[in-house]
């Protein structure tokens, strides 16, 4: 097919029908995707601003949760507000290449997390496994590097999806069943041949995420047998316990994002796509608003700067 083809069967725009098959209910649905969302700006921002003002905090473990935080409420920043709309007031329109700029945002940041996740494992080794060496392993200029090479890790294999997605013809039409632009939704409009798209995004994620699960099971493997070997018991609880948070971070990010991955590609005919739909908005809403909420509860630094923090400003009030 010439370009000048393909050119033609491109649309100026394309059409987001939020949740198939619950349209009626679009106006309920919301509400927990909109206190959520609320939740994850408040948390994340809170905890950025928590970790930037309290200098007991000033440790690479937390520069690290502060990047989180940061991908996190730009993540769901990316496609909540658009999908709100969709559910309040019906507007469905999304511009062709501001599709493609959301799909590939929704992608990078998605990796980028990932990646930051594997750098906190990496972090618990070095801490456990080399307490002395800890701060000298891990300086400043380290674990902005490390952010760098991961953001950048996820623009160069993400890039990639903008062209493929773009180069195909969508004489089906404009619609997509879905409340934002995912790459293989997106795709599966086309009626040109997706399978270099199913395959590469297969491969995307498994150089990202599987690389890092790869990293993150190594990292705890090791943890694990430093960890047992420690002739203490409050030793090993003490360790155990600055790893639970983390711990709880990945299942909490992993689990829905493996399930939508591949039920776009295998298991679409035996789920139902109201539930892929929904499943695919908590992959994306559910790392941010409970992360701040677990690193809150389960980190006894956190809990003490909050307190403090709030103590402060009440001392501020008061002298008003």
């Amino acid at each position: 097919m010439s370009g000048a083809n393909i050119s033609s069967m491109t649309p100026g725009f394309f059409i987001l029908n939020g949740v198939p098959g619950l349209e009626s209910t679009h106006i309920w649905i919301s509400l927990p995707f909109c206190f959520m969302y609320i939740i994850a700006v408040v948390g994340n921002c809170g905890l950025i601003y928590l970790i930037g003002h309290e200098e007991a905090l000033h440790h690479p473990m937390y520069y690290f949760l502060a990047l989180l935080s940061f991908t996190d409420v730009t993540l769901c920043t990316t496609t909540v507000p658009n999908m709100l709309c969709i559910f309040w007031f019906n507007l469905k329109e999304i511009d062709f290449n501001g599709c493609l700029a959301q799909m590939f945002f929704v992608h990078t940041l998605t990796g980028m997390e990932s990646g930051v996740l594997m750098l906190m494992a990496l972090d618990r080794y070095v801490a456990i496994c080399y307490p002395l060496r800890y701060a000298t392993i891990l300086t400043s200029a380290v674990i902005a590097k490390a952010g760098l090479a991961t953001l950048l890790r996820g623009v160069m294999l993400i890039f990639p999806f903008t062209f493929l997605t773009k180069r195909l013809p969508y004489c089906r039409g404009n619609f997509i069943p879905h409340t934002y632009c995912d790459h293989m939704s997106v795709a599966k409009v086309s009626c040109g041949k997706v399978k270099v798209n199913a395959i590469y995004g297969l491969l995307a994620a498994l150089l990202i995420g599987g690389f890092d699960i790869f990293c993150i099971s190594m990292s705890y493997t090791m943890i694990l047998r430093a960890v047992v070997s420690l002739s203490s018991a409050d030793a090993r609880h003490k360790a155990f316990s600055t790893c639970t948070s983390h711990i709880c971070a990945i299942v909490i990010t992993y689990v829905p994002a493996l399930f939508t991955i591949f039920t776009h590609r295998f298991g679409e005919k035996s789920i139902p796509p109201h539930v892929h739909i929904i499943i695919a908005n908590l992959y994306l809403m559910l790392p941010p608003t409970l992360n701040p909420i677990v690193y809150g509860v389960k980190t006894k630094q956190i809990r003490e700067g909050v307190i403090k923090l709030l103590f402060k400003e009440k001392d501020i009030l008061s002298a008003k």
